[in-house]
């Protein structure tokens, strides 16, 4: 067991952001965001690290304080109706090393009052790459089964996201695998209850389901033709 990365203040503090969502609230209480929630997130990603590489030497737990894997509380307001300034939640992207050249499969952890998660895969991809996956699936189906339709895969994970209400144009109305075909995300997880998100277990039980994601993760890598 591992000293616990978060606590009950990490949940005051983004529960408290929801409530004052504004730049002034903000200066006022940074200090509770640097000691509750970024610092703490940027340790767990640095623990991650090792263990990660045992996984895979191909991605990255990078614990940099900018440009890592720690998400920016700074929201992207400007094509948004909504104008609040901060994100209410925190979240690290374990990201594969040809991330910057190439969409690629990552895992992923998410902080949130009453939504915390952990999972991995691509998440809203482009047109051109979420083809290249369905089209990997259609030629490979046995594959996907063997990482997708394990036991400790069906036990642990569900697919995240929205799906097409028709096959996917171009793909055959009655292929075997046609509700994998037409999800817009190839993405999975599970969520995690705040009692685990303030223990000292949460790093090894985020490793135990890194590993057991790992068969879905090296899938699409293969459809993307990136090393795992």
């Amino acid at each position: 067991m591992t000293t616990p990365y978060f606590s009950q203040a990490s949940f005051r503090f983004l529960k408290d952001l929801a409530a004052h969502n504004d730049r002034s609230w903000f200066a006022t209480h940074k200090d509770r965001y640097e000691a509750h929630v970024r610092e703490p997130f940027l340790r767990l990603i640095a623990d991650l690290a090792a263990p990660l590489a045992t996984i895979s030497p191909h991605l990255r737990a990078d614990a940099r304080k900018q440009g890592g894997s720690l998400f920016r509380l700074h929201r992207d307001t400007r094509f948004a109706n909504d104008k609040t300034p901060y994100k209410t939640w925190a979240g690290a992207r374990l990201f594969h090393e040809r991330s910057r050249d190439i969409e690629a499969p990552s895992y992923y952890i998410h902080l949130q009052p009453g939504d915390c998660f952990a999972g991995g895969g691509v998440w809203h991809p482009q047109p051109a790459t979420l083809k290249r996956i369905r089209d990997f699936l259609v030629d490979n189906p046995e594959a996907w089964k063997r990482a997708t339709r394990s036991r400790a895969f069906a036990a642990h994970y569900r697919f995240w996201g929205e799906s097409l209400t028709r096959p996917p144009r171009g793909f055959p109305a009655d292929h075997p695998l046609l509700d994998d075909l037409k999800r817009r995300n190839q993405a999975a997880g599970c969520a995690l209850d705040a009692a685990l998100m303030c223990s000292g277990e949460l790093r090894p039980v985020l490793v135990d389901h890194f590993r057991r994601l790992a068969p879905f993760i090296d899938y699409l890598c293969a459809a993307l033709d990136l090393p795992f």
